[in-house]
């Protein structure tokens, strides 16, 4: 293909591209009230660093070096690269923007200042993000958008999950045939096996033509361009790369691209360019959708997909499953929260469903009462009673979510909606299994009917996620991802190829004999904790105007992150600075409860016993795994006038907007 952009959209110099992470302090005096300055970036869509970055130290313990923790590496999926503390949250005028990755930032920015809607802006963001952040996402994965159509006001939600082919079958991970019952080469993850046809392309493509304004093609100038002129591999990027270097290795064109010629990761700042990658956008940008879905990229997609080079077992996808695969529009989970309405993504994502649990099991309890002490920039210290009333609800909610969420077209949920697992009166009930004086340690789910197979935890990985409102009044909330660091580490025509089947339970059956829940079947979607939220005002008439737009990146930990980023703006009067900086905690249905070791309000030292909310936790016998998190969350939230935005500090993105 020969389709390039006929107008450069973004300039960029390699100060643009690193500027990220020179040391920008914003810290006014006065800064340990409840009063954060609030930065304004003197012209719009302009990198201008936020906080002060600190790396990752080996004081703070992490899956991976720490003895003391017993944290899965599946609730920190990426590499933890540090916290920018002191970030203050950036006020916009009409429109605001947040992804990871401050290129992408500023491409989808720019997109929205020429009038562009939230949907144009997050075909940008996605295309860029794929080349800067490909270990997070990209047009190999797929992913869960919930949307807001100002003109309507209307709440849509599309669902761009990965599906599984139509030969694979319910022992598709676990053997690599009847015959040959061993388990695929070298393991399932990095196998042909995890591959799911990809969702993203289509869902963006079907998003555009519903709420899209600047043509299609004109979308993809600054992925193309940024592919063809190059950028610096940030410092998040290199240790990605240095911590999956091996499994690169196996792949030839991963090896090429992300390797040198020794086998060496590429390290930050090295000057990348991806001529595959813009030869592929340049198909999509010309044709539409369809330039992925069939044709020459379909044909890469499946080869490579089937390749068995380094011993790897293949797939059985087909340029068949390609051609038939289609997005999913559904009807967005929206529950009231206080004086808000909160609206999510239903099943297959299992996200929407666990917020609005632990939301409804958590509203009889004066939540305010356990706002934050000593509160600061980095959303001061949580208090005991707060963090153990929502780790309680989180136990929960992820009971059921366990036993009973999967892609309901395969598998339904009780009573055949979420209402029954989300209806008030359950939720009391399950609320009141909550003792303010000690924590249960693992939870049971609820009966409904004949007992179910408990659905087998599987290790749940990394993503991205964007957050945008535009000067319409539209707003999108798009988690986005590959599933693990680097997917499947399969790469063709200049992108990464998800290994998003490992999210399906590899064994199909339970310990009693009954059939699991998010077991593969042909066509199926595995279950997700992606949790996309949209936040309403909620008024004697309905919903009312948007409040906010966030979400995550971050595995089965998700609920987790935006749970507290949740109850920190509308419980405790946090900006959204502060409610996504704020110490990360929360637990999944064990006896562990996470609290973020990586937070500068949090003492790790001798294992947290010099921690007040550590040893507060453990007096209430909680089991406190105190591993560096690695949230990615994002939020805009309507300040009248205007909008303020807030970015993860343990991530390398920033918000941008027009200046007030």
């Amino acid at each position: 293909m020969n389709y390039r952009p006929k107008m450069l959209r973004i300039q960029l110099t390699p100060r643009m591209v690193t500027v990220h992470l020179a040391i920008l302090v914003l810290v006014l005096a006065g800064c340990g009230d409840d009063s954060a300055p609030t930065a304004v970036a003197p012209t719009p869509c302009e990198i201008v660093s936020n906080g002060t970055p600190a790396p990752k130290t080996s004081a703070k313990p992490s899956p991976a070096a720490s003895p003391t923790t017993t944290q899965n590496l599946s609730t920190n999926p990426e590499v933890a690269t540090g916290y920018r503390t002191d970030m203050t949250p950036v006020r916009t005028s009409t429109y605001g923007v947040v992804t990871a990755n401050p290129l992408a930032t500023q491409a989808a920015c720019e997109v929205l200042g020429e009038g562009g809607t939230a949907a144009d802006a997050l075909v940008v963001a996605q295309t860029v993000l794929g080349l800067v952040e490909p270990q997070s996402s990209g047009i190999g994965g797929g992913g869960f958008l919930v949307y807001y159509d100002a003109a309507s006001k209307s709440v849509q939600a599309y669902d761009g999950r990965e599906v599984a082919p139509a030969a694979a079958t319910e022992n598709y991970l676990r053997w690599i045939d009847d015959v040959d019952r061993t388990a695929p080469k070298p393991d399932a993850r990095a196998s042909g096996r995890s591959i799911g046809v990809p969702g993203a392309v289509r869902m963006l493509g079907d998003v555009h033509a519903e709420h899209g304004k600047t043509p299609w093609r004109d979308l993809f100038a600054p992925a193309v361009d940024l592919a063809d002129g190059g950028f610096d591999v940030s410092p998040r990027l290199a240790s990605a790369i240095a911590d999956s270097a091996a499994k690169l290795k196996i792949d030839p064109e991963a090896a090429a691209y992300f390797l040198g010629p020794d086998g060496s990761p590429k390290v930050a700042g090295t000057r990348l360019t991806n001529p595959a990658y813009s030869k592929t956008l340049g198909a999509i940008a010309s044709e539409g959708p369809q330039g992925f879905y069939t044709g020459a990229v379909a044909e890469a997609v499946v080869a490579e997909a089937a390749d068995t080079s380094g011993g790897r077992t293949p797939s059985l996808m087909t340029v068949a499953d390609l051609e038939r695969y289609t997005a999913k529009k559904r009807e967005p989970l929206c529950v009231p929260y206080r004086n808000h309405e909160v609206c999510g993504m239903p099943p297959p994502s299992s996200g929407g469903i666990a917020v609005a649990a632990v939301l409804g099991m958590i509203e009889r309890f004066d939540m305010s009462e356990h706002r934050p002490t000593d509160m600061d920039l980095n959303g001061g210290k949580p208090t005991v009673m707060g963090v153990h009333l929502i780790s309680e609800a989180e136990r929960l909610a992820y009971a059921d979510r366990d036993r009973y969420v999967a892609d309901t077209e395969f598998v339904p949920l009780p009573g055949g909606t979420p209402d029954t697992l989300l209806n008030p009166a359950y939720l009391a009930q399950r609320s009141a299994g909550i003792d303010e004086r000690r924590s249960m340690g693992t939870a049971k789910p609820g009966e409904f009917g004949p007992p179910k197979a408990p659905t087998p935890a599987v290790p749940e990985h990394g993503t991205s996620h964007i957050s945008i409102v535009d000067g319409q009044g539209n707003a999108a909330s798009f988690t986005t991802t590959v599933e693990s660091a680097f997917g499947s580490f399969h790469m063709v025509d200049g992108f990464i190829l998800n290994n998003q089947l490992t999210d399906f339970s590899a064994e199909p059956v339970g310990p009693d004999g009954a059939p699991v829940a998010n077991r593969i079947e042909p066509g199926k979607r595995p279950r997700s904790t992606m949790a996309p939220t949209l936040v309403f005002d909620r008024t004697e008439q309905g919903r009312g105007p948007l409040y906010a737009a966030l979400g995550s990146p971050g595995g089965s930990v998700i609920i987790q992150f935006v749970v507290k980023t949740l109850v920190g703006m509308l419980d405790w009067g946090m900006d959204p600075q502060q409610a996504v900086s704020m110490v990360d905690f929360g637990a999944a249905n064990s006896p562990k409860t996470n609290v973020g070791g990586e937070h500068p309000n949090v003492d790790v030292t001798d294992n947290g016993d010099h921690d007040a909310l550590v040893r507060g936790l453990r007096a209430l016998g909680h089991q406190v795994d105190l591993a560096d998190q690695s949230s990615g969350l994002s939020a805009i939230v309507r300040s009248d006038p205007g909008w303020t935005g807030g970015a993860d500090p343990r991530r390398e993105g920033l918000v941008m907007g027009d200046a007030t």
